[in-house]
């Protein structure tokens, strides 16, 4: 198993956009292409409140690349995310890691 993390900076004060439209789009979205989330978290003490961090897991970097790249290029997609932020930019930054358990890691 493959685990990749992203890490959204949004604009200030417009995180609660970003969350309104991962639980009433994207995940959705994510759920038709077979995307399996492994958790969403907000940052309570850091850098910045303003960030939403997430995992993705993965069978394989083959299936990130099918699934990932059908869900960048999915009509409904597209227009969520432009509806999304009809009201100005969301996110300010992405970084993403893909990730790979240690043998002791109690995740697999």
């Amino acid at each position: 198993m493959i685990y990749e993390t992203r890490v959204y900076r949004c604009v200030p004060g417009r995180l609660p956009a970003l969350l309104k439209r991962f639980e009433t789009a994207t995940l959705k979205i994510w759920e038709r292409h077979g995307i399996k989330q492994a958790g969403f978290f907000t940052t309570l003490i850091g850098e910045s409140n303003q960030e939403l961090t997430y995992f993705l897991a993965w069978e394989s970097l083959a299936e990130r690349e099918k699934k990932w790249g059908a869900f960048m290029t999915d009509p409904e997609w597209i227009e969520a995310r432009a509806k999304s932020e009809a009201d100005g930019q969301i996110v300010l930054t992405i970084e993403n890691q893909l990730l790979v358990p240690t043998a002791f890691s109690s995740v697999k």
